[in-house]
């Protein structure tokens, strides 16, 4: 059967022409590594970090997991608070598909939502697979979340307010890591922020399918990134839910959750489906799914009218949520 996609946001669909003449929606385990070479991601070096001076900008080479090497935090922190004590943590964990980028990519949406709120930011790097295959990524991600829980104050952060978001592989791994916080009883987020997260190795959801060649980032892609961390494992009956939580069976006892996606992506139905697990299990969560938004649009297209709806959105539950 033949599943027609849904259209693509009329102002985002011209973007998305654009986009797709560097960042076609398949990617092969041949591309990565050209991928990794190229031009987007060098962009990515020249970003201000210091929003035109809001934030001080720290690289802090920090332990990494046992028997493994060390790891590299990005630590932004205002320069002018307009409090004098311990402010809200946005530990942030970046997107790639499991295969690309560095604490570098996408930080620049922390950066706004800690402008507004007034928080710290500190950015992980964390090992690429299919280099370094699960558990890599994610023992890197729980490291990084230690040491900073551990070291908040030390960097002016607040270790009881610490909010935990990434975005695609980044908000994967963000759910991994509320569920490996949860069952080794480690440090607890207030909150965590799953933007357009890659949470089901399965791949073989009805919007996989429907998205097909579409977007900027397909179902081939997410073939190729899940292999990459899973190898002949993925797919299995043996995966860990630390390495695709929606293989989890139990959802309870995690931190007040932020859920989006587009409605033209790939990963619709795995995010709309972990949400609904969440409200089963007893939990907090809310959930926007953007219509005709592909995949990441809130970042690639920030001044588009969909984007900001979905960066108010984002805002406004941070705002609720670190005020209680």
């Amino acid at each position: 059967m033949t599943l027609t996609p849904p259209p693509f946001d009329p102002e985002l669909a011209a973007v998305l022409g654009i986009i797709n003449e560097s960042v076609p929606p398949k990617l092969t385990m041949a591309e990565i590594e050209a991928t990794r070479n190229g031009p987007g991601l060098a962009m990515l070096a020249d970003m201000d970090l210091t929003l035109d001076g809001a934030f001080e900008v720290e690289d802090r080479v920090v332990p990494g997991p046992e028997n493994a090497p060390d790891i590299s935090l990005l630590i932004c922190r205002p320069v002018a608070p307009a409090t004098d004590g311990p402010l809200p943590v946005i530990y942030h964990v970046h997107g790639g598909g499991m295969v690309l980028g560095t604490n570098r990519v996408g930080v620049d949406m922390p950066l706004r939502w800690a402008k507004e709120l007034g928080a710290v930011v500190v950015s992980v790097e964390y090992r690429l697979a299919p280099e370094h295959p699960h558990p890599a990524p994610i023992d890197d991600v729980y490291a990084g979340l230690l040491w900073t829980a551990d070291h908040a104050e030390e960097i002016g952060g607040d270790p009881e307010r610490i909010v935990i978001a990434g975005t695609s592989a980044g908000g994967g791994l963000t759910a991994a890591l509320a569920l490996l916080l949860r069952d080794r009883k480690g440090p607890q987020p207030v909150g965590q922020v799953l933007l357009c997260p890659m949470l089901d190795d399965r791949n073989d959801t009805p919007s996989s399918h429907q998205m097909a060649g579409l977007g900027v980032w397909d179902r081939t892609a997410n073939d190729t990134g899940w292999t990459a961390l899973l190898g002949s494992e993925r797919g299995g009956p043996d995966v860990s839910p630390y390495a695709a939580p929606a293989r989890a069976e139990d959802l309870s006892g995690l931190p007040p959750a932020f859920l989006d996606v587009g409605s033209a992506e790939t990963f619709r139905d795995e995010v709309v489906a972990y949400a609904s697990r969440l409200w089963q299990a007893g939990g907090v969560a809310e959930l926007h799914v953007w219509p005709g938004g592909f995949h990441g649009f809130d970042g690639f297209a920030p001044q588009a009218a969909l984007s900001q709806s979905c960066q108010a959105a984002q805002v406004n539950w941070l705002r609720r949520l670190l005020a209680e």
